[in-house]
């Protein structure tokens, strides 16, 4: 009997020292789905930085704009912001928020290329394959390339700012022939360059709630876009030269939009094993300007009051931690463009653009300061550009 006690003493001994060493694999396996949900979501900015590329944890991911990878909160997620050691972003959207009193820099480059054709047919057809009259012919191509340095500050573990200063470099290339022309031959190829101060910006984001692990973040954001950057009032517009005397062609180039911009967001992050969903919904509203003429080399031509059409946008996503280093993102974003109003009226050259834009990040932890993340954007839409490549790299501190 006493032989018998003691085999099943040593029988329960042994199973608490499986259970104790399940338990400790169950921790650990908890573990390392906790990092490598906190690696997706450094890749959409975890907390910092821009968009979405902002804070970087060490893989990651996704917007916004951008969209980008973010910060990566710490392996376990304890609150939203706890360990967002790292601020990048991959797609321009904001994520979990840079920690207080932590402070990021990041240096990026955008390269945007787009082509536009516009056909005009001036006669009448006699059949469906002729055309008795003239064709006007305008294509453009134009190139863009935008440097920034980006800087934000957590006031708290919930509330960052954050400061852009971009410098543009912008030249176009422009084929016309005017109406009432002879052959297609007399053609002509106008090209045109500019670089100076962007629209400076400043952004504040708030996060609502403590997410984690399938548990959503939610994020509200408020940007303010300035007018610092070259007016497109303010720049030569030419109405000599030969092929596009009709309209009037830009000497030079504008490198700011012109007009005051604020626009509310919310953006909601989903970590889950392993990956990260986003999505956020936008709305950029542009104040309006009175007094506006356009400076062209026949004199100063009146427009009066011009109003541009407010942005309504939304984007949606997934980042995926590849490891506890890198991570890819793939997303749409999409903007609704609303019709440019001039003296109260909707101008007749004006329509409603959409915008539609395939979204493709990648995010690499190159040191536990810095990240670096590359987007790829690539124009769904005719009015879209047709590719846009975004170098970042977010540096903490």
């Amino acid at each position: 009997m006493n032989e018998l006690r003691r085999r099943i003493e040593t029988q329960q001994r042994q199973l608490e020292l499986l259970k104790r060493s399940l338990a400790e694999q169950e921790a650990g396996l908890a573990e390392l789905r906790r990092a490598l949900a906190d690696a997706a979501l450094a890749g959409y900015r975890g907390g910092t930085g821009e968009p979405a590329a902002d804070a970087a944890p060490a893989a990651a991911p996704p917007a916004t704009a951008q969209a980008q990878a973010a910060p990566v909160p710490g392996a376990t997620v304890p609150s939203a912001a706890a360990r967002a050691d790292v601020v990048n972003t991959i797609f321009d959207q904001p994520g979990v928020l840079t920690p207080r009193g932590r402070y990021s820099l990041e240096t990026s480059l955008q390269y945007a290329y787009s082509s536009s054709n516009r056909v005009a047919l001036v006669g009448y057809t006699v059949i469906p394959a002729l055309l008795i009259g003239l064709i006007d012919i305008r294509e453009v191509r134009r190139t863009t390339l935008t440097a920034a340095l980006t800087g934000r500050y957590g006031l708290s573990n919930r509330f960052e700012i954050e400061a852009k200063l971009p410098w543009v470099y912008r030249s176009d290339s422009s084929v016309g022939r005017e109406y009432l022309q002879g052959s297609a031959t007399e053609s002509r190829v106008f090209d045109a360059r500019s670089h100076g101060i962007g629209d400076v910006e400043f952004s504040a984001r708030y996060q609502f709630n403590d997410g984690g692990i399938e548990k959503p973040y939610y994020i509200g954001s408020l940007r303010l876009k300035t007018r610092t950057g070259t007016d497109p009032f303010e720049v030569l517009t030419s109405k000599t030269v030969v092929g596009f005397r009709n309209d009037g062609i830009q000497t030079e180039l504008p490198t700011g939009s012109g007009f005051y911009g604020l626009q509310p967001a919310l953006t909601v992050l989903y970590p889950t094993d392993p990956a990260v969903f986003f999505g956020s919904l936008s709305y950029l509203h542009t104040f309006s300007r009175s007094g506006i003429s356009r400076r062209t080399d026949q004199g100063p031509e009146w427009l009066g009051r011009v109003s541009p059409g407010a942005i309504l946008g939304f984007n949606f996503g997934m980042g995926l931690a590849l490891n506890e280093r890198s991570s890819f993102s793939i997303g749409y974003d999409h903007s609704s463009v609303g019709r440019t109003r001039v003296n109260g009226r909707a101008s007749d050259a004006s329509v409603r653009v959409e915008l539609g834009t395939l979204l493709l990040g990648y995010s690499l932890r190159l040191s536990p300061q810095r990240t670096l993340n590359v987007s790829l954007g690539a124009g769904l839409t005719r009015d879209t550009p047709d590719l846009t490549l975004t170098v970042r790299v977010p540096t903490n501190f």
